[in-house]
């Protein structure tokens, strides 16, 4: 079966298209006023033969040829004629419609270039990356994710942007630490005095166990690479400067789940409760090895507001998630269902239960969610690096070092302050050692190098210097202006790639053509053919009603289908059906209303709030009813009872607007509280109120159906839907069901209503239809057929 063209675009505009992001292909060439016109919004022309014309506008065979073979190579009939054509005339209706949408002008509109250059964006990603370096990165990551290493290190600070001197300095200070720990003094003493990681203090540097993913990348890899016992050389991450000693490496843990129960006590805490913290811990250890319920005692006692409700379970994590101490006895837990003893983290006391282990998975299950990661990874920055020396050579960057050096004369004191104004008017080419053809040009109109023969002048770079700038106290003029430098040519190469992408990859110039019409295909679709049927209701009801005949009911009944899991509940269910009145089930089935004492007014909070909800309840709940009791307090007549059961149904009637025959007064009885509430009893007619109460306890215990059936409704209705009115008992498949036939309808012809969903989607399609047939008249259609022949193969 073909895949079928694209009905609408927007947000599923690949979808409608049916085609998936691609990898990046290899380069291929169109025109260069086709990129411009893809880059301005416009469908781009690409050369070559015309399969056909639509009016004056002509569909490249290679275009046509493009998108069938990527949605339909994997068809039983690809590249028979008659799939040749079949796809062709859906493409073609396809491409009217754009052409309509053209002709409209919504290529134009300013949402239109919005939401495509989103799109864009989302779609060049995969073309500004090197996929074999992220494979290889992904490869690595996963490796790793074998081992997992227990590592200590001491940090020195240092910014990524610091200045020479500030690094030369700080690579001095962590060689002369290095040398003493190697030297023989204990790494963890030297951690705690010297190490700018504030945690080092208390943990003498430890890390504890960790694997990939879970540290940035050049701290992982001189982990991975360092020999257990040893310590590493300076390693440079955006922190700083650091030194690792590995302690250990062992075969990675999987995943883990488990539940915990917690007691809530803190490190600083008085020493009282510390101590009242620890009996309670014992307590409920010692009642769980006795056998009691754990669901139960986390719900009761654990303080851990997040897990208590689901018995304390804890999301699944690996080495390095969690807090060391947790973390570790968790681990050692080797059976599902094991529990701990009590152990203590700095959030209090736990005790942990095992819920299940799970090894690392394989590659290519981990390998989407590697690739994610590696991309957000600090190891995409080699990725990067990786681009940007790609497309250095591949758009021909080629640097003017006379230009160059005129714009970092430019650096001075207030650019390190962050004060710098650019004014080409300082700016002279002789300045700097400038070619005679340059010598009379202004030195800020020099290329300061060029891509692929575009020159960027001097005073562009110069303008983002100053938009870009930032305060540097302790950096040099020049080391700030070359690193602005390299940002500014990295940002530069990197726009002029993405411009070149429809030039350079047929895969992305065509996804984001067909995205582009997906978005055009959309805006007209709706106003042509969606929004046009719902809000043209009377042409919707003229067309229904001139194709009645397909919109008919075949035998029915009216009645209702009652299943239960015994006999004992089905007649339960059929005996309180009969009453048609229900008590509705849980918390929601009452509710105290509060007076003031010795009156008939509600109070405020407790009283005009609670009758308030109700009323609410009952507007929005037609099928609800209330039943009105007022408590006799000690020392108040009954009357005043009553008086305020009667002024709860009047603020009832009043405020929900609610019908006097929903609201009944009962009688009044002794109060149950010190307070003599009015109380509220919410009743239901619908036969779901029926079901939660039979359901509190098996939530499939019964099922109850009332309604009118038709032939496939519910199978064991579709016997009786002949049957005289009565009612039937019958069992199957383990459950027992009653069957009610409260009136048996003939077949007919159905009301609008009845048939407004089906007869919607109808009508869009005769909509839909009459569009085209109005397209193709003004579009003429003319076919190659020597070009459509060369795409039949079978």
């Amino acid at each position: 079966m073909h895949s079928r063209l694209p009905l609408a675009g927007a947000a599923a505009a690949a979808t409608l298209l049916q085609l998936a992001a691609c990898q990046t292909s290899k380069p291929t060439t169109t025109t260069t006023s086709a990129s411009s016109a893809l880059a301005a919004g416009a469908t781009p022309v690409a050369s070559g033969p015309a399969l056909e014309t639509l009016g004056t506008y002509q569909v490249p065979a290679s275009e046509f040829a493009y998108v069938y073979r990527k949605n339909n190579a994997t068809a039983a009939d690809y590249g028979t004629r008659a799939g040749v054509n079949e796809y062709l005339t859906l493409y073609t209706n396809f491409r009217l419609k754009v052409l309509d949408a053209e002709k409209h002008g919504l290529d134009t509109t300013q949402a239109f270039r919005r939401e495509l250059d989103g799109y864009k964006q989302q779609l060049a990603q995969p073309y500004l990356t090197e996929k074999g370096v992220t494979d290889q990165l992904v490869r690595e990551a996963y490796a790793r994710m074998g081992q997992e290493v227990n590592a200590s290190h001491i940090l020195v600070r240092v910014a990524p942007d610091a200045s020479p001197a500030d690094t030369l300095a700080a690579y001095q200070k962590v060689q002369a630490l290095r040398q003493r720990v190697t030297g023989g003094e204990d790494f963890g003493t030297v951690a705690r005095t010297t190490s700018e990681d504030p945690s080092a203090q208390e943990n003498g540097g430890k890390l504890g166990y960790f694997t990939a993913m879970q540290m940035v990348y050049p701290f992982e890899t001189a982990a991975y690479l360092t020999p257990v016992g040893q310590v590493s050389q300076p390693i440079r991450t955006r922190f700083g400067y650091h030194l690792i000693k590995v302690n250990d490496r062992r075969a990675a843990q999987g995943e883990i789940k488990v539940a915990h129960l917690m007691v809530r006590v803190t490190p600083q805490a008085p020493r009282a409760d510390s101590v009242a913290a620890h009996k309670k811990i014992a307590e409920l250890y010692a009642r769980l090895r006795k056998g009691e319920s754990w669901n139960k005692l986390v719900a009761q006692f654990s303080e851990d507001a997040g897990s208590a409700p689901n018995g304390g379970e804890l999301p699944p994590f690996s080495t390095g998630r969690m807090i060391p101490s947790f973390e570790e006895v968790a681990f050692k837990l080797q059976k599902p269902g094991d529990i701990s003893a009590p152990v203590q983290t700095p959030y209090g006391w736990h005790i942990i239960k095992l819920i299940e282990k799970q090894p690392l998975p394989p590659f290519a299950t981990l390998e989407p969610t590697l690739k994610s990661k590696v991309a957000k990874d600090s190891r995409s920055e080699l990725n990067r690096a990786a681009f940007l020396k790609r497309i250095r050579q591949e758009d021909q960057f080629v640097e003017i070092p006379a230009a160059k050096a005129l714009a970092f004369a430019q650096a001075d004191t207030a650019l390190v302050k962050g004060r710098y104004k650019f004014n080409p008017a300082t700016m002279t080419a002789s300045g700097a050692k400038a070619s005679k053809n340059t010598k009379k040009m202004g030195g800020d109109k020099l290329p300061l190098f060029t891509i692929k023969g575009q020159p960027y002048p001097v005073s562009s770079f110069l303008t983002y210097v100053q938009q870009n700038q930032r305060p540097r106290p302790t950096a040099e003029p020049a080391f700030a202006m070359q690193q602005l430098y390299d940002q500014y040519v990295d940002q530069s190469l990197t726009d002029f790639e993405k411009a070149s992408l429809p030039t350079k990859y047929e895969d992305y110039r065509m996804l984001v053509q067909e995205y582009r019409d997906g978005i055009l295909l959309f805006q007209l679709m709706d106003e042509k053919v969606w929004s046009k049927a719902i809000e043209d209701t009377t042409g919707l009801r003229k067309f229904f009603m001139a194709n009645q005949a397909n919109y008919q009911f075949g035998q029915r009944a009216r009645g209702t289908v009652i299943s239960a899991a015994t006999p004992q509940l089905l007649a339960r269910a059929q005996r309180e059906l009969a009453a048609g009145r229900y008590a509705v089930a849980g918390k929601a089935g009452s509710a105290l209303v509060h007076f003031k004492a010795g009156t008939a007014t509600p109070a405020n909070a407790g009283g005009s709030a609670v009758l308030d909800d109700a009323a609410r309840r009952l507007a929005q709940d037609t099928a609800l009813a209330v039943t009105v009791a007022g408590h006799i307090r000690k020392g108040e007549s009954p009357a005043l009872a009553r008086q305020r059961a009667t002024a709860a149904i009047d603020y009832l009637a009043k405020a929900g607007k609610i019908e006097r025959r929903r609201l009944t007064l009962a009688p009044a009885s002794a109060a149950t509280t010190a307070t003599g509430d009015t109380r509220l009893a919410f009743f239901s007619n619908s036969p779901a109120a029926l079901e939660a109460i039979l359901n509190q306890q098996n939530p499939l215990a019964v099922q109850i159906q009332q309604r009118t059936f038709q032939k496939g409704d519910n199978k064991v209705m579709d016997d009786y839907l002949t049957r005289p009115a009565g009612t039937y008992t019958t069992q199957r498949d383990g459950r027992y069901y009653a069957v009610v036939v409260k009136q048996n309808l003939p077949a007919g012809p159905k009301m609008l209503t009845d048939a407004r969903g089906q007869a919607t989607s109808d009508y869009q399609n005769y909509l839909e239809k009459q569009w085209i047939e109005q397209l193709r008249q003004q579009y003429p259609v003319q076919v190659n057929d020597a070009e459509v022949s060369k795409l039949i193969t079978k």
